[in-house]
């Protein structure tokens, strides 16, 4: 399966080596799951680490060395789509936009935006229930 993780579970994922959502990223990257990231999620997830965690940068580089190599990174198109309209933020449209487009099976994500948005392709799912499923 191909999984688009959203930036809010790299997030967490990068600040501890405990919990579910490193464990729900440890299992989406590792065979036969493929770890797909958008150029956004990575844009975002640099840009929040600079405001909240300026302290921490080098542990996010760190894993983003460690980690960058094991993930597809996929462009984020800029071609509105019509499922986008069912997601709340438009700050995370085009990351709906980029998991649409590379086809991926499941966004994993704790946003609610996502989570509460309806939409069944790809399947949304929090660490959590990813965890439950595989």
């Amino acid at each position: 399966m191909r999984i688009l993780l959203d930036t809010n579970v790299l997030i967490s994922a990068s600040r501890s080596r405990e919990g579910t959502p490193f464990l729900a990223f440890i299992q989406a990257i590792t065979a036969p799951n493929r770890g797909v990231i958008c150029e956004q999620n990575l844009e975002e997830l640099r840009r929040v680490y600079k405001r909240k965690f300026p302290h921490k940068l080098d542990q996010l580089e760190n894993f983003l060395a460690l980690t960058l190599p094991e993930l597809e990174l996929i462009p984020t198109p800029e071609l509105v789509m019509n499922e986008e309209s069912s997601i709340r933020d438009a700050a995370d449209r085009p990351i709906l936009r980029a998991a649409l487009s590379a086809k991926v099976d499941i966004l994993l994500t704790g946003d609610k935006d996502f989570l509460e948005s309806g939409l069944t392709r790809p399947k949304i799912l929090t660490p959590a229930e990813f965890l439950r499923q595989i």
